[in-house]
């Protein structure tokens, strides 16, 4: 009997062999050499990729950022407390790559993927390896869109086109983050798809700009991405590629991409601690030699994609925050040669109260004049010009000498042209206005008018254009035309009507 049910067993069990195939799976594990503050060295690993991901224990995941004979240098991902030398490290055999999708347009995420905002999981059927090499010179196009911010110093004097790389700068709290909100919502009823990636920033300041995007509609088209201060230095590293990475998905579908860095300065700080955690010999303050190379291949990748590879663009507005106004420090320095123009903001403009504080005279833009409205250019020049003018006249006028009736006249343009500039947060306006405003600036009809009035003026002269001219805004914006000499002398006279029908006195 007992024969029977074993010979029973032995068919079982070859029927299960038969008809089961066995694969051998071999895991590459080693073990951590030595351990710091979000840095470790693990031992072997011979085959193990740059970028590829390993798992310790506790779910534990760190990058692989450097390779030596017998070890590699190990950035973690995530808090690495509990881990110590002799822990085993596993390699996954895959490269950090980060989700990407229409599924993400809306949400707050880390540089992982991972949702931060409450609004449940998040799923998307693609990924993208966060570094990519940039486009070839072959797959672009020249940029010939303007990226319109709403922001009148900008739109005229250091003009952004799609595709362009513009950088921010400036001191601490002279407005920069500003700048960049106002630009996203700017976007509101465009096809630009806005991502603002937060590097090393406070939560508190992270979620003020998360509330002004909800606040003024726009971020059902927006993607958040965050690595606070608080997250670990391989978490702020990556965070801008893997931004890059989710707009670069977007731009190769043809579609148009603004992508916000607040800011490279916390960027290069995190790469610095990696950096010496990790025993790379430092240089000019403490960088390492590559420290040029981490920022250039990032921003190379934003640009503007022939037809035939997509059509997109992805334009990037990086931030830099300087000290005392140095901007020939060794981070700035870098990013200015990288990026196609900056905007500078000034520390002792915004301490007079001219906002934004855009010192026009460092900041410069250029690629961007070729993407401008053709309307623009015309009243442009003499505004730059008159304004570059008035500045060193108004530092001779404090001396108090008597001036005559031509210096008055230019201190009285001058003093418009300022007053014109000046623009509070979230009052954004239309490139159409913008450039009847300019056009009626240049003509005079605002030399007159006292400061406490050029807003309601401004307001004036953009109900005036949008309820006489609609022929004219659509010539504008949307042929790219410019304006004539006649349309000009017949919407002079009419602003000037409705000014005085207003009230607001002005003397030719």
């Amino acid at each position: 009997m007992l024969k029977k049910e074993l010979t029973q067993v032995d068919k079982i069990i070859e029927d299960i062999t038969d008809t089961t195939e066995l694969t051998l799976k071999i895991s590459e594990v080693s073990e951590i050499y030595s351990i710091t503050s979000g840095t470790a060295e693990v031992l072997g690993l011979k085959d193990v990729q740059m970028n590829e991901l390993l798992s310790f224990k506790n779910g534990v995941m760190g990058m692989v950022h450097t390779l030596h004979e017998d070890r590699v240098g190990v950035v973690f991902l995530s808090n690495p407390d509990g881990l110590k030398a002799g822990d085993k490290a596993k390699r996954t055999h895959r490269v950090l790559d980060v989700p990407v999708g229409e599924n993400l347009l809306g949400r707050v995420i880390n540089p992982l993927g991972e949702p931060l905002d409450d609004k449940g999981p998040i799923t998307t059927k693609k990924t993208r390896p966060i570094e990519v090499e940039a486009a070839p010179i072959m797959h672009r196009a020249g940029v010939d869109t303007p990226l319109q911010t709403g922001i009148k110093a900008i739109d005229s004097f250091t003009p952004i086109g799609r595709g362009q790389r513009e950088l921010i700068l400036g001191d601490r709290q002279t407005g920069k983050t500003a700048i960049a909100i106002d630009t996203i919502i700017n976007q509101k009823n465009t096809d630009v798809i806005c991502i603002y990636c937060a590097i090393g920033q406070r939560n508190a300041g992270t979620a003020r700009v998360i509330a002004d995007l909800e606040k003024h509609g726009v971020l059902d088209k927006t993607i958040v991405v965050v690595a606070s201060g608080e997250d670990e230095a391989g978490m702020q590293y990556i965070a801008p590629y893997a931004a890059t990475s989710i707009g670069e998905y977007f731009m190769e579908k043809g579609q148009d991409v603004l992508i916000i860095y607040d800011d490279l300065t916390a960027h290069a700080r995190a790469y610095r601690q990696m950096s010496l955690l990790l025993r790379i010999p430092p240089g000019r303050e403490a960088f390492p030699g590559d420290i040029f190379y981490i920022h250039s291949r990032l921003l190379e990748r934003s640009t503007h994609l022939r037809k035939e590879y997509g059509g997109g663009s992805l334009t990037s507005l990086p931030i830099v925050s300087t000290e005392a106004g140095n901007i020939s420090a060794y981070i700035p320095t870098n990013i200015i040669s990288i990026t196609d123009g900056q905007i500078y903001l000034s520390t002792s403009l915004f301490q007079k109260g001219i906002l934004p504080a855009i010192d026009t005279g460092r900041s410069v833009s250029r690629v961007g004049g070729d993407a401008q409205l053709p309307a623009y250019r015309s009243l442009v020049g003499p505004l730059k010009l008159f304004y570059s003018q008035f500045e060193e006249l108004e530092s001779f006028a404090k001396f108090g000498t008597q001036l005559d009736k031509e210096t008055e006249k230019q201190l009285k343009r001058g003093r418009a042209i300022r007053a014109v500039m000046g623009q509070m947060q979230y009052r954004l306006m239309p490139a159409e206005t913008q450039i009847a405003v300019f056009m009626a600036t240049n003509a005079g009809l605002l030399d007159n008018v006292s400061e406490d009035k050029i807003l309601s003026a401004q307001e004036v002269i953009d109900i005036t254009l949008h309820r006489h001219f609609e022929t004219v805004v659509d010539a504008i914006v949307n042929k790219r035309e410019k304006i004539d000499t006649k349309t000009q002398e017949k919407m002079l006279r009419a602003f000037k009507t409705a000014l005085e029908q207003e009230g607001i006195i002005v003397e030719q």
